[in-house]
């Protein structure tokens, strides 16, 4: 009676296994890892999401925007993982989300400096090897400037919302947010995510981007030492740059390039139009590979 109750245990069991296996093939899943990364000026937080069916392919490397952190990407890299059927590492730069604490100014070169001084220490713990840069806003300037760092490493460069200079619309728009930001209520939400750092994440976007020796910035001679692949996607009615952005990026660029202007959307189409997204980065990788 015993040894028939275990078979039939066995059997329920090993059919469970078979319906998750066919479904799990039906609808792809992502897990992920929350793993730490030790860097001289304190540890730097990163979430690796594996596709169920991970065959192997370059992961996608997620730089932030400027108030922003893994947290705040939600739901989006493990749509991206799926879709792709690619790994995707976020990182959480220092200063920002879980990683530890910054209390100096930004330097002015900061976007560049990410490339030098931080991501190295990321590409080399996790042991990237190659990999596709995907930036968001100030994030897509990090990106610029990491896939000519790794020009050898970097496969594809995805740009989203980048800025490749301080336009008007650009530093109007920062000055605005700097004025709502005055409300603590406005600041509470930042803290949601950055916590007691919240305050020097709001300062380092703004009294960066508004500092007057920041108005010379631009990403005009970095993107000519871009040799891979590029996809630059911008909305159409984004508040904090206009498609000048995407089409420079296209232009000085030195690999083929590719822009997507998006209709109906804003600063954010990883929030706004997930699914779209989703779907030009992984027509955009599958092109790559044909």
């Amino acid at each position: 009676s015993h040894a028939r109750i275990t078979a039939n245990l066995t059997t329920r069991l090993i059919h469970l296994r078979h319906i998750q296996v066919m479904t799990s093939q039906l609808k792809p899943t992502s897990i992920f890892d929350d793993v730490w990364i030790d860097h001289p000026q304190g540890r730097i937080f990163a979430r690796i999401w594996t596709p169920s069916a991970d065959n192997h392919q370059s992961p996608i490397v997620l730089f932030h925007d400027s108030v922003g952190c893994v947290e705040l990407w939600r739901g989006f890299p493990a749509a991206l993982s799926i879709g792709t059927q690619r790994p995707v590492v976020a990182y959480d730069r220092l200063g920002f989300g879980h990683s530890a604490a910054r209390h100096d100014k930004l330097r002015i070169d900061f976007i560049a400096d990410e490339a030098k001084s931080y991501f190295p220490i990321i590409h080399e713990k996790l042991g990237l090897r190659k990999f596709v840069a995907f930036g968001h806003s100030v994030g897509g300037g990090m990106a610029v400037n990491c896939a000519a760092q790794f020009a050898s490493d970097c496969e594809a460069l995805i740009t989203e919302s980048a800025q490749v200079f301080p336009e008007d619309r650009t530093l109007e728009s920062i000055s605005n947010a700097r004025e709502q930001f005055k409300d603590d209520k406005e600041l509470e939400r930042l803290r949601r995510y950055h916590g007691e750092k919240a305050k020097w994440v709001l300062d380092a976007w703004t009294e960066s981007w508004l500092h007057p020796e920041f108005a010379s910035w631009s990403l005009a001679s970095v993107l000519p030492q871009v040799p891979c692949p590029v996809l630059a996607i911008h909305g159409i009615h984004d508040e904090y740059g206009s498609t000048r952005h995407p089409e420079m990026i296209a232009q000085l660029s030195r690999g083929p390039s590719r822009v997507e202007i998006l209709p109906d959307t804003y600063h954010v189409p990883h929030r706004e139009r997930p699914e779209l997204i989703v779907s030009l980065v992984s027509e955009f990788l599958a092109s790559l590979s044909h």
